[in-house]
């Protein structure tokens, strides 16, 4: 969408092929009895500085999580607030038994640091593993254990935090620069805003491209399109002419279940972890109490994701059933009336980046004589990184047509 929105602004006739029935890719949003389900549990940061450039946050209605997290540990939830945002919920956090008072003085250390550098800079730093970062920088066990793994488990979609230490950097600098948000109308309103700004008719949905060269593409239905260039913006293979790098992409994955419930567990709009490593639910919160319009009046949507795969669970039953055991030992047996809304398994949900993923941070585009690629595989694993790539497709589009 950012890589046609692009070329349309710069002249250049477009046409955007989407296999699925609507536009948005991974970033989609279901409406099933008034609730609005995004497709695994996602959030806009607003200090990305490519969609501060191309997005409305007005026009998207952006809603704000609490900046901090619940972490259940040792039977209870202890809240971790950002204390430069919330003073007070930062004091008393400081003494919560999610680490020590030390560990907390090394989170604002590096939050100094990362703020103080700015962003490219922080993408060429010495690369390593998220977790041996966190122990350099003087984190204790505890405090990795009970926040960093579920807090950033559900960003990396990993839990063992071998995520380069590049990209712990990135997000957390956004994280502590903006806000966290959804938007009104859900996460799918991003996208289709995009969408809005191209020429009407340029985009086919429902159409499923089978083989990819650089002077066209040919569709299942046996058509034949012809183009000057051509842009492959998915990460799967397509056919034999498609561009080799989109075959060398790994994957995380993750499970996300919604549940309908009479009222929220939390109480507040914010993110719930798991500091006790005890699973499979790594984190969850209640979109509706971010943005009421997530839920029908007078009910609640909760969303409870599972980063990675489950061992020993087959069914999704038993996924449902391992789930709620867990969840009553957070909120009590109100989570067996809870009503399953529905269960996404996510198979591509994120691209893997350990350490040299990200060396280059930015990786090339153009793939071929008058063949691109770009997502967020082609630079890092978010909505900033998708959006960044399709710019710098659209312009080695231009430069090579020109």
């Amino acid at each position: 969408m950012s890589c046609a929105r692009w070329l349309h602004r710069a002249g250049v006739a477009i046409h955007l092929l989407e296999a699925d029935d609507e536009i948005g890719g991974r970033v989609r949003t279901d409406e099933i009895d008034g609730f609005l389900l995004d497709r695994g549990f996602q959030v806009l940061l607003t200090a990305y500085p490519e969609c501060l450039r191309e997005l409305d946050y007005e026009a998207l209605d952006l809603r704000s999580f609490f900046p901090g997290a619940a972490v259940h540990l040792d039977g209870r939830f202890h809240t971790v607030a950002d204390p430069f945002r919330r003073p007070l919920a930062g004091l008393a956090g400081a003494l919560s038994p999610v680490g020590s008072l030390a560990d907390k003085l090394r989170v604002a250390r590096l939050r100094g640091r990362v703020m103080a550098t700015d962003l490219a800079a922080v993408l060429a730093r010495p690369e390593q593993s998220t977790l041996e970062a966190l122990r350099s920088e003087g984190f204790s066990a505890v405090m990795i254990d009970s926040f960093f793994r579920p807090f950033l488990g559900g960003i990396f979609l990993e839990r063992e935090l071998e995520t380069s230490s590049r990209m712990f950097e990135f997000v957390f600098k956004m994280f502590s620069s903006g806000d966290t948000a959804l938007p009104a109308a859900g996460m799918q309103a991003i996208p289709r805003q995009l969408a809005d700004a191209l020429e009407a008719g340029s985009i086919r949905t429902g159409t499923r491209v089978t083989e990819v060269e650089g002077g066209g593409v040919r569709l299942e239905s046996g058509e034949r399109l012809e183009a000057d260039a051509v842009v492959v913006a998915t990460a799967s293979r397509i056919g034999r002419g498609d561009a080799p790098e989109t075959s060398r992409v790994e994957w995380r994955s993750t499970t996300c279940l919604y549940y309908a419930a009479a009222e929220s567990p939390l109480d507040r709009p914010i993110l719930a972890l798991d500091g006790e490593g005890r699973g499979p639910v790594n984190n969850l919160c209640v979109p509706s109490q971010v943005a009421t319009s997530y839920a029908p009046a007078g009910r609640a949507l909760v969303s409870a994701t599972v980063a990675g795969r489950t061992e020993g669970v087959v069914t999704d039953l038993e996924l449902d059933q391992a789930v709620r055991r867990q969840l009553a030992d957070w909120f009590g047996v109100v989570v067996h009336d809870w009503d399953l809304l529905e269960i996404y398994g996510i198979e591509q949900a994120l691209p893997a980046q350990p350490p040299s993923w990200l060396e280059p941070p930015e990786r090339p585009v153009r793939a071929s004589d008058g063949l691109y690629v770009c997502g967020d595989h082609r630079d890092n694993a978010s909505i900033q990184g998708a959006m960044v790539s399709g710019r710098r497709a659209a312009e080695a589009v231009l430069a090579d047509l020109s």
